[in-house]
């Protein structure tokens, strides 16, 4: 397809990329930023010949199905294909971008435990937020699972972080072709997306590839000390055949997560960076790692304040406790605060504080929003839609429950602006509260 002088089209080191108008947007989407063999690293892709047609959302890698998961998030995935060819990576900046702008990036990486998402997920349209605050929003995707995050004797881990750096290397190249600014680029995760932009800021060189950092509910208390399980899942997978099929690895998969079953809070997320490993240090220089490029990276960090209620709410055995009659309700309660501050509340309050004892500059957020009508309360995902996706889409699942959405955006608009001047400026006033929604205050050295 040759463009045409209506069809949106970009002249990059990439090539020359098609993309196409909607609305008030224009959309690259799928645009190959790497291959790689199966259980290999990334290789760069090499400049096109031939011109890109970026219109098609990026497939999502393989992935097992979670009937707890799908029950609430169900159906998102049905636009989309599966493929292990999946280093893709989806832009979407302004209609009316002039010439002369240049605008400030956001990268998403998109959470999932490390076994599934996808970039392009309908929930995470980032429409609304790239036109009211005028960003370049670049959404990746990225190897998930056996496929990108455990490390055998034949496989090397990690792969699934080298295809992060890889697309982040091709948005220094590109970006400005799309009128993003490559010197204010801003990593936005969610979840395990989040951990492994933490894990990222350890790499060296990060400085040249992302100024700021946003992170949703990092589940940094479940990174530490997995040497014994990994052990197990290795053990689990056996001997890959070449030929095995995707189904056949996926199968292989699901008999790795059953062998971490045992290994406490943190079989809650089996897969994921392990550190030695390029190209992270090994676990004992983390903190010296981050501390060291504190001054060069700003950091907003929060979680919600339940985050564990969602899987409350989904897991069968949290269901039976809540039917107990009169403890019930209570020791769900209790489990919920002390795993949502044990996983997601302090360590994001020890991150920011060491972040800013190492002189960076570091503010942590708190959502409190309860929709009404939902048993989810302010659990984790209910961040989400005040930055990302649309009503129809988040229509789709039971999380805002019977919430207004226009008093809700009402909200997502003030944080969709205080997260774009983060990401524009790496400030933000000392203290900002939206009430019954967010709260966001700087971090200083000490406050945990």
């Amino acid at each position: 397809m040759q463009p045409t002088p209506t069809t949106p089209h970009f002249h990059a080191s990439a090539g020359l990329i098609i993309g196409r108008a909607d609305g008030p947007v224009v959309r690259a989407t799928g645009i190959r930023y790497a291959r790689a063999a199966r259980f290999q690293p990334p290789t760069p892709e090499p400049p096109a010949t031939e011109p890109i047609r970026a219109t098609a959302p990026a497939p999502a890698c393989p992935q097992l199905a979670d009937p707890r998961v799908d029950q609430v998030m169900g159906g998102l995935f049905a636009a989309l294909s599966f493929d292990e060819d999946c280093l893709r990576l989806s832009i979407t900046l302004p209609t009316d971008l002039r010439a002369d702008e240049r605008l400030p990036v956001i990268v998403w990486v998109h959470g999932g435990s490390y076994v599934s998402g996808a970039g392009d997920l309908a929930i995470y349209d980032p429409a609304t937020w790239v036109t009211e605050q005028r960003v370049v929003f670049v959404a990746v995707t990225y190897r998930l699972g056996l496929f990108g995050f455990l490390g055998t004797s034949s496989t090397p881990p990690n792969l699934g972080l080298l295809d992060l750096l890889e697309a982040l290397r091709w948005v220094q190249r590109n970006i400005a072709a799309f009128g993003g600014d490559p010197a204010l680029v801003t990593l936005l995760g969610h979840s395990s997306g989040a951990d492994a932009i933490a894990q990222l800021m350890l790499v060296a060189g990060a400085p040249g590839l992302f100024r700021r950092v946003m992170l949703h509910s990092a589940p940094l208390g479940l990174t530490r000390n997995r040497q014994r399980m990994l052990r197990a899942m290795s053990r689990a997978v056996g001997h890959i055949p070449a030929t095995a099929s995707t189904t056949e690895i996926l199968a292989r998969e699901s008999a790795v997560i059953k062998a971490a079953r045992w290994q406490g809070l943190k079989s809650g997320m089996p897969f994921g960076p392990q550190y030695g490993a390029a190209p992270l240090p090994p676990e004992a220089e983390i903190e010296a790692a981050w501390a060291a490029i504190a001054p060069h990276i700003d950091l907003l960090i929060g979680a919600t304040a339940e985050e564990t209620r969602f899987f409350a709410v989904i897991d069968p055995t949290f269901n039976w406790l809540q039917r107990l009659p009169v403890a019930g309700s209570r020791l769900v309660r209790l489990l919920t605060s002390v795993t949502s501050r044990r996983i997601y509340l302090a360590p994001a309050q020890a991150f920011a504080a060491h972040q800013a004892r190492a002189g960076g500059r570091a503010w942590r957020f708190l959502l409190t929003y309860q929709p009404p009508g939902s048993p989810f309360g302010a659990a984790h995902v209910v961040d989400l839609p005040l930055l990302l996706g649309t009503q129809a889409s988040w229509a789709a699942t039971p999380l805002l429950g019977e919430a207004n959405w226009e008093e809700f955006d009402a909200a997502g608009r003030q944080v969709r602006q205080l997260w774009a001047d983060f990401a524009r400026t790496g400030m933000l006033p000392e203290r900002v509260v939206i009430p019954g929604v967010l709260e966001v205050e700087k971090a200083v050295a000490g406050n945990q």
